[in-house]
């Protein structure tokens, strides 16, 4: 699976001659599926698939790409927003893989949290828990549950400056999509200002109405799944330390541990891996002597029953969110969307 998923994204950003040779082998397969695509799109623009409408707002958070753009910490950090406010919120997600579910009741424990692959029944079960707001965490493409704002993210880190389509690339739809979308947030782990401003340019080109956030996805405390004892960042500098990611874009979690001064050991695996106890046993063994076992949080709640005691500590990070730019349109579209209720 791991070597897998390695040759498609290797076909995907290659810039040798094997990596082009076989995207354009495949340009005819991208032409049909973006055709497909559009047709849909038009079905549902044109009122012929119907979406369905629910009695309370509902905030849809999603991307135009597979892969991470950072759409559980924001989905999350919007939820908790919306509770801050004085709403009742709910988290719907597909729920793939398990990890994000358990992920979300970490970071808001107490809002409602439900897996649902059908997101109308799930909405619909929100609603029946008494919650008054929604949030959809991924379904920017799921146009079947009608929403009263679409969120679309965009990842400065993966942007290559010409989106290709799946399965050329890893776009599921193109970049004039944004056009349906209330704001975009353009999300970056370790991506500079330059990498920002060519995103914000292609959006300015394909998207010029709707505006534009930006936000800063960086390491938060470092946190024992053992103990629950946190350390502060800095105890990673100079660090020998075991580095561990079934996420998408891990090398972008590795060069975050990387940028704080540790020397990092990394140990990838396909995204929403289902870690074994022997898997668990191998990298305790590999870890050897370093001084810190580190993972994400998304790894954390898998790896954490499994991980043998005699191993130490494993530790993990969670994703911390700061707003760089746009922080107004977020609140104006909280605001508006609330309004209804209130």
């Amino acid at each position: 699976m791991a070597d897998r998923r390695r040759l498609i994204e290797a076909v995907w950003t290659g810039r040798g001659k094997g990596a082009r040779a076989a995207r354009a082998m495949l340009a005819p397969a991208e032409a049909l599926y973006g055709a497909v695509v559009a047709i849909r799109g038009k079905l549902y623009d044109w009122g012929i698939f119907r979406a369905t409408e629910f009695s309370v707002p509902v905030l849809s958070v999603g991307n135009l790409s597979v892969g991470g753009t950072g759409k559980t910490p924001i989905a999350a950090w919007l939820a908790g927003r919306l509770l801050e406010k004085g709403a009742a919120p709910a988290i719907v997600l597909r729920g793939y893989g398990g990890d994000e579910t358990i992920v979300h009741e970490r970071l808001n424990e107490g809002i409602p949290v439900i897996a649902a692959a059908d997101r109308v029944r799930g909405i619909r079960d929100a609603i029946a828990q008494g919650v008054d707001v929604v949030v959809l965490d991924d379904a920017f493409q799921h146009r079947r549950a009608r929403r009263d704002a679409d969120i679309l993210l965009v990842s400065a880190d993966a942007w290559v400056g010409k989106p290709r389509l799946l399965p050329a690339g890893p776009w599921r739809e193109p970049l004039r999509a944004a056009r349906r979308a209330t704001l975009v947030i353009i999300t970056r782990k370790t991506a500079d200002r330059s990498a920002v401003e060519d995103v914000k340019r292609a959006l300015a080109n394909a998207a010029s109405h709707v505006p534009v956030a930006i936000a800063h996805l960086a390491p938060g405390d470092l946190r024992s799944t053992a103990t629950g004892q946190t350390l502060p960042l800095h105890a990673l500098r100079g660090a020998d330390l075991t580095a561990i990611a079934a996420i998408a874009q891990p090398e972008l979690f590795f060069k975050q541990l990387t940028e704080l001064g540790a020397v990092v050991r990394p140990f990838s695996f396909p995204d929403h891996h289902a870690f074994t106890r022997g898997d668990a046993l191998n990298l305790a063994a590999a870890a050897g002597d370093s001084d810190f076992v580190v993972c994400t949080l998304k790894d954390a709640v898998k790896l954490e029953s499994l991980w043998p005691a005699e191993a130490g500590s494993l530790w993990y990070v969670s994703q911390r969110l700061r707003m760089e730019d746009g922080q107004e349109h977020i609140d104006r579209l909280l605001d508006n969307l609330l309004s209804p209720a209130t």
